[in-house]
């Protein structure tokens, strides 16, 4: 185990000023600290890349898919590099071609979605084309069916014949009702909606990640993109893990970058611009646009400061 912990803390310590570490949370009997499965491990490497991960605040999904990754990463590069980090899609035991080499793969959509507005109705979505936003998520909540599917066919309705992409948030049978471009849909959305329905009808998915494992788990679906955060703290949604910051996002955006890729959560003029430094080719805003008083110019303005 002395080994294990040596090769930890180096990697621990290469890392130190990466921005990859966060606080660890305190555990506690209903929150218990993530576990290391020293059975089921490969090797040394891959304990010792895990007992890191740990470390640096990874939840514990997250330090195992690590822990692999840094154990492939060894064997594949040809020793142990505490300076280098987990990178490329074979690290992850990804296939960076898995689209064109993937019949169920889901329609795609553009790289580069650039500015992604998500907003709260149609009335929204319709101001949003006329500032000629690139991409607009409706993301209306409602209990009432007959809202839902009116605020949607608004909606797509909204940016017919303009430059605009539209994806709709969770409601994916109206999505198809209403034949839009695109559905969004959260990882606890995956398991009950049909996206094989969703595929068939031609729409673009789009899938929110979290972390590394979410991501791997996302890219068995072959998606049309993946969004990754919540990169900063909001209080929009009620996120299960902490804010990622821009570290870990310049490293998923590195292995994740055969996709499109949209950053998400909590950025804002003063951020945007180093977030989409990191290689995404979207940046997704809800308050950024939605409080300012001239929403337009807001725009025009957010998209500048993505471009400088």
């Amino acid at each position: 185990m002395s080994l294990i912990r040596d090769l930890a803390d180096q990697i621990v310590v290469a890392h130190r000023t990466a921005d990859l570490a966060i606080p660890i949370p305190t555990f506690s009997m209903t929150s218990p600290p993530p576990r290391i499965d020293n059975e089921h491990a490969g090797d040394h490497y891959e304990l010792a890349g895990t007992l890191a991960a740990i470390e640096m605040g990874f939840i514990e999904a997250d330090a195992n898919v690590l822990g692999k990754a840094w154990s492939r990463m060894v064997y594949q590069d040809g020793g142990f590099n505490p300076f280098k980090w987990p990178r490329r899609p074979e690290h992850f035991d990804l296939l960076p071609w898995t689209r064109n080499m993937n019949p169920k793969a889901f329609a795609e959509c553009p790289k580069r979605l650039g500015l992604y507005g998500v907003m709260p109705d149609a009335d929204w979505v319709k101001r949003m084309v006329d500032a000629e936003l690139p991409t607009v998520q409706l993301r209306f909540k409602s209990d009432d069916r007959s809202k839902i599917k009116k605020q949607i066919a608004q909606a797509v309705s909204a940016v017919q014949d303009s430059k605009t992409l539209l994806f709709i948030n969770d409601y994916w049978r109206e999505a198809i009702e209403a034949d839009a471009y695109g559905v969004h849909l959260g990882q606890e959305d995956m398991e009950t909606a049909d996206l094989e329905a969703i595929r068939t009808a031609g729409l673009r998915l789009g899938l929110s990640t979290h972390g590394y494992a979410e991501m791997v788990y996302a890219d068995r679906f072959c998606p049309s993109y993946i969004a990754m955060g919540a990169v900063f703290p909001t209080n929009l949604k009620k996120m299960q893990t902490a804010p990622q910051g821009l570290g870990r996002l310049y490293q998923y955006a590195k292995l994740m970058g055969h996709y499109p890729l949209v950053a998400i959560g909590g950025i804002d003029e003063s951020s945007i611009h180093a977030v989409a430094q990191s290689g995404v080719g979207s940046v997704a805003v809800v308050r950024a646009i939605t409080n300012s008083k001239d929403p337009k110019a807001a725009v025009k303005r957010l998209q500048e400061l993505m471009k400088t």
